[in-house]
């Protein structure tokens, strides 16, 4: 392992639906974190790290990256973000309330019959440039 300190420039953000019961949003949360890593073309900037304790037991694939969890009023802030990252080009995942219930291909299937503007959308996950992520979520706060 390199122990040069090399600074952070990116960040991890989660935004969450406050309005949705917290059970369902750490089951979101999930998927979301899963599939962020899933198919973003850089990983080495996502900073995948082993952390070794004392013992020499070694705590796999933390990133060194932080990772913010952030408050949404409501669907509707979260769409408002999920527009503006893809027209930033920011890497992110979303969950909606179509992707809960039955099997995955159920899921799949009331996605694909809900028009975008009828999602209610549980939260995203996102990874991007500190700055640029900053700049667009600044107007939610902390997750409390």
């Amino acid at each position: 392992m390199d122990n040069s300190f090399k600074p952070v420039t990116h960040k991890f953000v989660a935004v969450l639906n406050k309005k949705i019961p917290v059970n369902l949003l750490m089951n979101a949360l999930g998927h979301m974190a899963a599939g962020l890593s899933a198919n973003y073309p850089n990983i080495p900037e996502m900073r995948f790290d082993s952390y070794l304790d004392k013992d020499g037991g070694d705590h796999k694939s933390i990133s060194d990256n932080p990772f913010i969890i952030l408050a949404a009023d409501n669907s509707n802030k979260i769409r408002t973000l999920r527009n503006a990252l893809i027209e930033k080009g920011i890497h992110f995942v979303d969950f909606t309330s179509t992707m809960t219930v039955g099997t995955y291909l159920e899921q799949q299937q009331r996605t694909k019959e809900t028009p975008e503007l009828n999602l209610e959308y549980y939260g995203l996950c996102l990874f991007g440039e500190i700055n640029q992520v900053n700049e667009l979520t600044r107007k939610f706060s902390l997750w409390r």
